[in-house]
């Protein structure tokens, strides 16, 4: 079994979220959602970022402007449509129950273990 495999997969689950979470906040420029996520430790490549607010934005989850850049071209930054806002209320949610279910199991197991170690004594 790979771990960095498993490791992957566990990021790539929660992946979505976490981009919709800075996004909910203030709009967002693709650079600063990679320096967030990159400070929290979850690194993400422009090449993964990209398609991911592409297919976000076509599902109507996402909007964008354009603002003007002194140093380049124009940047598009993103923003939660009423949609997306609502989509990420249910991510909230199932997250939160995951994430509370996922605690209670690891955190019982290790109690359970500890217990039944106790009782052979």
């Amino acid at each position: 079994m790979n771990i960095e495999n498993t490791q992957s997969q566990m990021r790539k689950g929660v992946l979505e979220f976490c981009i919709l979470s800075i996004i909910k906040r203030a709009e967002a420029y693709p650079s600063d959602i990679i320096e967030e996520m990159k400070k929290a430790n979850l690194h993400i490549l422009e090449g993964t970022l990209y398609p991911l607010l592409t297919r976000l934005k076509n599902a109507d989850l996402l909007t964008y402007r354009w603002v003007e850049s002194q140093s380049g071209p124009p940047r598009k930054y993103f923003s939660l449509t009423d949609k997306g806002a609502e989509f990420y209320k249910e991510l909230e949610s199932t997250w939160n129950e995951l994430a509370n279910a996922v605690q209670q199991i690891t955190q019982n197991g290790q109690t359970v273990t500890e217990s039944y170690a106790n009782f052979n004594q």
